[in-house]
């Protein structure tokens, strides 16, 4: 048996001035969310507001012409494009007599169905707990207060009282596992030191699950759909010449991302933390990519990001022409000081921009030294193939003289071994 699905009307109340444009744009994908969380949508309805009204953040004019739209298109389910009050949500539920719900709410919904890891469902159900919390009366308002009673005897608690003490204790248990999670994580980003280490971010169906599959060849989940994935993934990549890095897909960033849901997943995020360089995959061929470069960057600036080294990878350049693709790149050039290339996960020659971007980036940490030992040594010269990347090599009198690129701290070991000479080039 399938569970009923949803028949929704979406309600955007953008504040006056805002970009007409921009706030279909935002309905539009506010539908987008709609469809990934399995519903439909019969409607919609607008209203520009100077401010929002405090019992239902529209109009009461335009809430009375809201009930007659669900009414009238049998709808099950509201969806707000703005964050709600607790008091608001319940005062429209009450008006409606239907769900009620707001786009932060929504997305929860979206994270809670797919979650796979144990880390990723732990971090969605502190998230929503912690979004629900205050939420609760209106959850339980149909419920009197516990009365006195054989068995209902005691402090006399009401049962709004009792799940908010449940939901804290839970809450508090998650916040303890994910802490034990966050260590296990440390651990294993520890095993990795001394790698190159890459994390993707971007916003969401930007095509960071389909870049990452396409660069390491590993079979990764993708679908066309926002929030497709929200288990980091990390892989890794062949890069030539010798190199390779460790690429983590992170979870996709979104306009009005729920405060909740970027705290408790911050710890999945320490990926992006620890890494060398940011890839900021944008969709190329999104109208509104700029605002989309702009919503990531917030939060990576929340995340305390915002300094970290980013190289910007404009994906999805197969699905512009190439007069748009000129203009695409006139117009980075004339708002970035950052690197960027311009790729395409289907068209594999386009991803040696990438390969060559992080080599770069790798050649620009190692020391360019030339190495001298005795020619007998093959478990040496084993170890600089295996470490470094070797530009010349050449042998004379039992002497091997090899220049190379490699790690400074192994530069530093074999200047102490005996026998050795390491010269650095200017």
């Amino acid at each position: 048996m399938h569970p009923p699905v949803d028949k929704a009307i979406l309600v955007g109340a953008p504040e006056r001035g805002q970009d007409p444009r921009v706030a279909d744009e935002h309905l539009e994908e506010l539908a987008r969310l709609t469809d990934t969380a399995g519903g439909i949508v019969v409607g919609t309805l607008r209203q520009r507001l100077a401010h929002p009204h405090p019992r239902f953040y529209i109009g009461e004019g335009k809430a009375d012409e809201l009930r007659e739209l669900v009414t009238a298109r049998a709808a099950t389910l509201v969806i707000f494009d703005e964050e709600l009050t607790p008091a608001q949500g319940k005062n429209l539920e009450d008006l409606l007599d239907v769900r009620v719900m707001d786009r932060s709410e929504l997305i929860l919904d979206i994270f809670a169905t797919r979650a796979r890891s144990r880390e990723a469902r732990l971090q969605v159900e502190l998230a929503q707990l912690e979004y629900l919390l205050p939420r609760l009366r209106r959850m339980w308002s149909h419920l009197s207060r516990i009365r006195g009673g054989i068995g209902l005897r005691g402090p006399g608690e009401t049962q709004l009282e009792t799940d908010r003490r449940l939901v804290g204790l839970r809450i508090s248990d998650l916040k303890q596992k994910l802490r034990e999670v966050a260590k296990s994580r440390e651990q294993q980003r520890k095993a990795r030191q001394g790698a190159f280490r890459a994390a993707l971010v971007g916003y969401t169906n930007a095509g960071k699950s389909s870049l990452l599959r396409a660069l390491s060849g590993a079979d990764l989940f993708v679908e066309d759909r926002l929030f497709a994935t929200l288990d980091s993934a990390t892989r890794s990549v062949d890069l030539g010449s010798g190199h390779t890095a460790l690429i983590t897909d992170t979870v996709g960033f979104i306009r009005k991302l729920p405060h909740h849901l970027v705290a408790s997943f911050r710890s999945t995020l320490e990926e992006a933390r620890e890494a060398d360089v940011l890839l900021h995959v944008i969709d190329a061929s999104h109208a509104d990519w700029e605002e989309q470069r702009q919503v990531v960057r917030e939060v990576l600036e929340d995340l305390g990001l915002d300094k970290a080294e980013r190289i910007m990878v404009f994906n999805k350049v197969d699905r512009l022409t190439h007069a748009e693709e000129e203009s695409l790149r006139a117009r980075v050039r004339a708002l970035e000081s950052r690197p960027a290339v311009f790729v395409s996960a289907h068209q594999a020659a386009s991803l040696e921009a990438v390969r060559e971007t992080l080599k770069a980036r790798i050649r620009a940490r190692l020391a360019h030294v030339v190495v001298r030992f005795s020619s007998s040594d093959g478990e040496a010269l084993a170890e600089l193939y295996r470490e470094g990347e070797v530009l010349e090599r050449n042998e004379a009198e039992g002497v091997l003289v090899v220049t190379v690129r490699l790690p400074r701290a192994l530069v530093g070991r074999l200047a102490e071994r005996p026998g050795f000479a390491v010269e650095e080039v200017a």
